[in-house]
């Protein structure tokens, strides 16, 4: 699941994208074989569980596998 990070928040890109220039026909990012494509990739947590990752408008987004405990 891929959510958009704030300093404040926790974002749902079904929020942020639809108004992206960027975003797939769908208004969601655009997402390829485990790449953002509309981004690059930052970093990979110690858990394995998030990748991060920053869009080319200048947002964080983070790819959060498994479940929330």
């Amino acid at each position: 699941m891929l959510v958009i990070l704030t300093r404040e928040n926790i974002l749902s890109v079904q929020q942020v994208c639809p108004g992206c220039l960027l975003s797939n026909r769908q208004g969601q990012p655009r997402w390829y074989q485990g790449q953002l494509g509309c981004g690059h990739s930052l970093a990979k947590m110690e858990s394995e569980q998030v990748s991060l990752y920053e869009c080319e408008m200048g947002f964080q987004v983070a790819e959060v596998q498994g479940e929330a405990t």
